[in-house]
């Protein structure tokens, strides 16, 4: 009697099992990334100023980890020069927005890494924050803290 259900259970295991299995891979589809187009600006050599934020962050593993891999020296460029911008928005409500404080640093290779305290646009390195930085999100704004200044971290992927 067993013997002649063996093959029936089988079929139902197989039917049940496929069709399962075929559902999570359809509803679990992402959508691939669109192609990443950067600015002509990405091309030039980097200024004294980005090697020197890259070099604060990554510090031996600068050369290893970015100036040696030209792909990813090119994102990091593209991240200094084009994806990280400054917006004041005085006399708004901003309480919304998460504050900078409330990012990570990303100290892995510097552990004496500092949060910057007062704003200052023009020495500002954002490779020293865990910023989803190759996320598919939009754009994500963060709050300086006891300011009214925004840090605008624009998507790579274009909407």
């Amino acid at each position: 009697m067993l013997l002649k259900l063996l093959p029936s259970m089988v079929f139902l295991l197989f039917v049940f099992g496929t069709s399962t299995h075929s559902y999570s891979q359809t509803d679990n589809q992402v959508k691939p990334l669109q192609q990443i187009f950067f600015d002509a600006n990405v091309a030039s050599p980097l200024t004294q100023k980005e090697l020197g934020f890259i070099r604060e962050v990554y510090g031996d593993n600068s050369e290893s980890d970015i100036l040696n891999r030209p792909q990813r020296l090119k994102d990091v460029k593209n991240i200094l020069r084009n994806r990280v911008e400054f917006m004041h928005a005085p006399n708004k409500d901003l309480s919304s927005f998460a504050k900078l404080s409330s990012v990570p640093l990303f100290d892995f290779y510097n552990k004496s890494l500092t949060r910057d305290v007062i704003l200052d646009k023009t020495n500002f390195n954002p490779l020293k924050y865990q910023f989803a930085f190759d996320s598919r999100q939009k754009t994500k704004m963060y709050l300086f803290d006891n300011s009214s200044y925004l840090v605008v971290i624009k998507s790579q992927n274009p909407q």
